[in-house]
């Protein structure tokens, strides 16, 4: 059974508006079960920097520790490649375990202007 956990720095500074919007996504989710590493979109936004920021919840539904080193993700938009960056995650995701992570794809990476809405992280 997936257990939903917060990295550490999240844990001390999110917002409980956003925490509890987090746990209710989380309890009404259903993963499937052919994906180790599956991704549910929490939501997307442009900064200051114009830098495309995509917040989601990891899923690792193996029964072994996870991590993502030197990952190609990809923002996608109705099957439209809208960014794509190579990514490092500074934690293991323990076995059956999900947790919020925010992705920053810098300008540099942005290939079309996103519309924000229906988007989906992809390996």
């Amino acid at each position: 059974m997936q257990k939903l956990v917060f990295e550490e720095k999240w844990d001390k500074t999110i917002a409980n508006a956003d925490r509890f919007f987090i746990e209710k996504v989380f309890s009404e989710l259903t993963l499937n079960d052919e994906d180790i590493i599956q991704f549910t979109p929490i939501r997307q936004a442009v900064n200051h920097k114009e830098d495309l920021l995509v917040t989601v919840i990891i899923h690792n539904t193996s029964g072994e520790g996870l991590s993502l080193n030197q990952q190609k993700l990809s923002y996608m938009e109705n099957d439209y490649l809208m960014a794509e960056e190579t990514f490092f995650l500074p934690v293991v995701l323990p076995p059956f375990t999900s947790m919020p992570w925010t992705f920053i794809f810098p300008r540099k990476s942005i290939q079309h202007n996103a519309s924000l809405k229906n988007g989906c992280l992809v390996i």
